[in-house]
């Protein structure tokens, strides 16, 4: 995920995605062919990588290529169930014990300029995500798999300082109002929120307005490509040119 940290306002910060998306594309293509440029269901680029760090070597060069070297950093999404087995993690060809995987992370944000691990452990690893949200105090930890928005997973997270952010996905929990508590609980707790789409979104734009309306600091809806993604981003470009001046662009 990228991150344009530097931006004043949301416009400016859609601009800033929008550059290096596409010179990630080119840089792709050039290295990869064509087929490297393949979209998936969030309209981020399918290439043949190997390794984690070949990703975000090239997230890297496309941020440069686009000229916003300290204006740029990045999140990642490890969604981590889904390669872990028996105990273990299976990670670039080796297989890492939790607190291995611990190391790795930590060693990938003091390498590159990541603020933001989504699902770093599987989904019942509390222990784990505490450990590594006081390992990085300044990173953003957030739990998706973790707490799928439901507020008795949420509370013992809370309780175990497991993360400091919760994934908001409205259709997740059951109701549009247990998803909104979920939110508040989290804003109590002094935690940031990330409204987010699913994979397999439509082009109805609510998700923006109700980013809007919580006051999420973050939101995730996919590369700025496929109009069920682009939807969103264009309707936050409503919102912000009909609040005006008012409009605010979170610092994080």
């Amino acid at each position: 995920m990228i991150q344009p940290t530097g931006a004043k306002t949301f416009s400016e910060g859609l601009r800033m995605a929008a550059e290096t998306y596409h010179a990630l594309g080119k840089i792709l293509q050039g290295k990869y062919g064509v087929g490297a440029t393949n979209v998936g269901y969030e309209g981020g680029y399918a290439p043949p990588l190997n390794k984690t760090r070949d990703a975000l070597d090239a997230i890297m060069s496309a941020r440069d290529a686009a000229g916003y070297e300290e204006e740029i950093k990045i999140g990642l999404d490890s969604a981590a169930s889904s390669f872990y087995l028996d105990g273990g993690y299976s990670m670039d060809g080796d297989r890492l014990s939790p607190g291995e995987l611990i190391d790795y992370y930590v060693d990938l944000v003091n390498t590159y300029p990541i603020i933001l691990l989504e699902d770093p452990f599987e989904e019942e690893a509390y222990d784990d995500f505490a450990r590594l949200t006081a390992k990085l105090p300044g990173a953003i930890i957030v739990g998706d798999d973790l707490y799928v928005t439901n507020m008795k997973r949420l509370e013992k997270g809370i309780k175990m300082c497991a993360s400091n952010a919760l994934l908001l996905k409205l259709n997740q929990i059951g109701s549009v109002s247990e998803a909104f508590d979920a939110a508040r609980m989290s804003f109590r707790a002094g935690w940031k929120v990330m409204a987010s789409h699913r994979s397999a979104e439509t082009e109805d734009s609510a998700l923006a307005d109700v980013a809007v309306a919580l006051g999420c600091e973050l939101l995730k809806t996919g590369a700025p490509a496929r109009s069920e993604r682009t939807a969103k981003y264009n309707q936050l470009l409503r919102i912000q040119e009909e609040l005006g001046e008012a409009a605010g662009y979170a610092r994080i």
